[in-house]
């Protein structure tokens, strides 16, 4: 099994660690960290009162950056209790120094700077964080604002050339600090530090796997459920099918999936939906194909935004009249809702309350104003590398548990132009050689996704077979993200490029040229539509 554990786990987890964030970019990152480590973990907010984190019972605090100075006026602050419940506490960066200066160590507001890899020198190699680790390493640093000196009963175990106190630890109290950013891979020894925090000064034991969690997940779910039936609507996507597989394994017939088929996914995708992931989970599947419905609202269409909006209504409708169909059957109620929502989605919301009207619920598409209900959500406390993970542990294939990021409307927007069988199915061609070519390099999973785009109102001239051509472009996309917000273009080898262009150009039809876009985001978008 991968480093990584993988699944959900309930509410006061018994092992849980708390990431409290204080506006860090880092947060998420330190949370998925932790679970590298087998240990669970969770990001609360720096506004949550001392007393109703430690009602978590966590096993360990830590502290996330953040882009305030502790001196700033607003700044967030963090009551001193939370130093003296017993909790064994690790504090970095803005973290580190609000725990030097709520505990009587000294901060300096004197411009002391460092950004970027910093040379770190230690000066305790056998203290609780730096045990087998170098006495020189670099480090990720961030911050204006230096310590200068450690509160009491604190040791200094490293420093830096212009921060005297880069890291201190008091083993009694069980309290830790490092004013850099361990969390991120230009740190050389960031996770072996973090681990140490976690398994020598916090005394965790790494349980946290998927096989265990996931058991616990099929509990949940059978406890939850009950006698009644879900229904799950399945997209092709990895979430979706996670979310399935899971519920699937808990109650087995009681629950409902139903795929959609809108003719604009790629080669071999829905089959794999129809055959694979049926026979690997036994799912009770309800297939719609509304490939014509789809092309014919899409005829004569070119503007992308109109696009989205008629695939998005049209799914709607297919699918609500899809899941009345099943709520009209004889058999239990139908009262829960299964859906793919990720933690991400968790934190950035706010929350959640569990519980909502599906009408405007957007994994879904919507139903009837006056049907409602419960959700089931197995995996909303998963970061996407978790998902695949809880999908590899269920049997799911690799087809579809490693699966590209992929959008919503397909190669509705895959296509700069009106939408047509023959377009589809030039796309499909060219998409399937690009995907062949990028899993015969060992590329595919190293490269977080890579639209192919058919520029369809766009033609150039080109030569084969000793003739003149007027054929379409196609325009290779291929990018690099964590998640989505920001990305940039993956610099492939030359010959997978060559074999790919060679590729498209013989075996498609209408197409004779083939072109790279280089663009990051921002500022272009990783979809062209």
């Amino acid at each position: 099994m991968p480093a990584a554990p993988s699944a959900a786990a309930p509410d006061n987890n018994p092992d849980v660690v708390l990431v409290v964030d204080f506006g860090a970019q880092y947060a998420q990152l330190i949370a998925r960290r932790v679970r590298e480590a087998r240990v669970y973990s969770e990001i609360v907010p720096s506004s949550m009162p001392v007393a109703e984190m430690l009602a978590k019972n966590p096993k360990a605090i830590i502290l996330s950056g953040g882009p305030s100075s502790v001196y700033a006026e607003g700044a967030p602050r963090l009551d001193r209790a939370i130093f003296e419940a017993g909790v064994p506490v690790f504090g970095m960066c803005y973290g580190f120094q609000l725990m030097a200066t709520t505990l009587g160590g000294t901060v300096d507001d004197n411009g002391a700077r460092e950004y970027g890899r910093t040379p770190l020198t230690v000066s305790k190699q056998g203290s609780t964080l730096f045990e087998g680790t170098p006495a020189e390493q670099s480090v990720w640093m961030s911050h204006g604002d230096a310590c200068s000196a450690a509160p009491e009963g604190f040791a200094v175990t490293a420093s830096t050339d212009v921060v005297p106190v880069a890291a201190f630890e008091n083993d009694e109290k069980k309290l830790y600090g490092v004013q850099y950013h361990p969390e991120v891979l230009h740190s050389t020894h960031g996770q072996q530090i973090l681990e140490h925090f976690l398994y020598r000064g916090a005394g965790i034991e790494p349980t946290w796997t998927t096989h265990n969690v996931v058991e616990e997940q099929v509990a949940l779910i059978r406890e939850q459920v009950g006698t009644k039936r879900a229904i799950c609507g399945l997209s092709g996507g990895v979430d979706s099918a996670v979310a399935a597989a899971l519920v699937q394994k808990a109650i087995g017939s009681q629950l409902t999936c139903v795929y959609v088929d809108h003719g604009l996914m790629r080669k071999g995708e829905t089959e794999q939906v129809e055959k694979d992931f049926v026979a690997a989970t036994g799912a009770n599947l309800k297939v719609v194909d509304a490939q014509e419905r789809f092309l014919n609202a899409l005829a004569g269409v070119s503007d992308p935004e109109e696009k989205r909006k008629i695939i998005g209504r049209e799914f709607i409708r297919v699918f609500e009249q899809a899941q009345l169909e099943i709520l009209q059957e004889d058999g239990p109620e139908v009262a829960f809702l299964v859906q793919g929502t990720l933690y991400p989605d968790v934190v950035e919301s706010g929350g959640g309350t569990g519980t909502a009207n599906i009408k405007s619920h957007h994994n879904v598409g919507g139903l009837p104003d006056d049907i409602e209900f419960e959700l089931v959500e197995p995996l909303r406390k998963l970061f996407k590398d978790e998902v695949r993970m809880v999908g590899q542990e269920l049997g799911l294939p690799d087809e579809i548990v490693q699966r590209q990021p992929f959008p919503g409307p397909g190669l509705g927007i895959r296509i700069v132009g009106e939408v047509t069988k023959d377009r589809l199915d030039l796309l499909r061609e060219a998409d399937a050689i690009a995907r062949e070519e990028l899993t015969a390099a060992g590329l595919d999973r190293e490269i977080w996704q890579c639209p192919v785009v058919l520029l369809a109102d766009v033609r150039s001239v080109g030569v084969q077979g000793d003739g003149r051509t007027y054929g379409h472009p196609i325009v290779l996309r291929p990018v690099s993200s964590e998640d989505a917000m920001t990305a940039d273009w993956t610099r492939m080898p030359y010959d997978v490029l060559a074999k790919i262009s060679t590729r498209i150009t013989n075996e498609v039809a209408d197409v004779n040229r083939v072109v790279l876009d280089v663009t990051s985001k921002p500022p272009g978008t990783i979809e062209w539509e």
